[in-house]
């Protein structure tokens, strides 16, 4: 192959994986949040969370990975909740993984298995994020998103995690 097709089949990718920035995320939409984040603003809320609170014994170099990685087959899947039909939410997302990063599989299988210490705290910073992004929502909407923050802390195990929805 050529440096120019392969270069063409780069940017193909990366377009369509920077097209995050454009996916509203469902849950705010169905709950009338007035200019909901992007799954590109979760993820970089879950990067920034990590910043802060990763603890050391932790790589933060994986943890920072994946979660940048986690939520890219959403690109193509789109951004499902549990309103929604979830029955094949896996294979498609493997699928979608495969073709638009197979670099970044294993970071995505890993994330998705949740046993690796860092797996687990990055599903915590998941939850996080939509807590505390609920609680910003709330301030500034008057809106009532308890289940947001309800769900989050039904998830979280970290005590210092949970501490900062409450």
């Amino acid at each position: 192959m050529t440096s120019c097709f392969m270069a063409q089949i780069m940017r193909e990718s990366l377009t369509e994986i920077l097209g995050l920035k454009d996916i509203v995320r469902t849950g705010w939409v169905r709950n009338d949040v007035k200019n909901p984040e992007s799954v590109a603003a979760h993820s970089w809320g879950m990067a920034i969370l990590a910043l802060k609170l990763t603890p050391k014994e932790l790589d933060l170099s994986k943890v920072l990975s994946l979660c940048l990685v986690h939520d890219i087959p959403e690109v193509r899947v789109g951004d499902l909740t549990p309103h929604d039909d979830c029955s094949t939410k896996a294979e498609d997302e493997f699928k979608a993984m495969k073709e638009l990063a197979p670099e970044w599989l294993s970071l995505f299988q890993e994330y998705e298995m949740g046993e690796t210490e860092e797996a687990k705290f990055v599903k915590q910073l998941d939850k996080l994020d939509m807590g505390l992004q609920a609680m910003i929502y709330e301030s500034k909407q008057d809106l009532d998103l308890s289940e947001f923050k309800s769900s989050a802390l039904s998830k979280i195990s970290n005590l210092e995690l949970s501490s900062l929805i409450i």
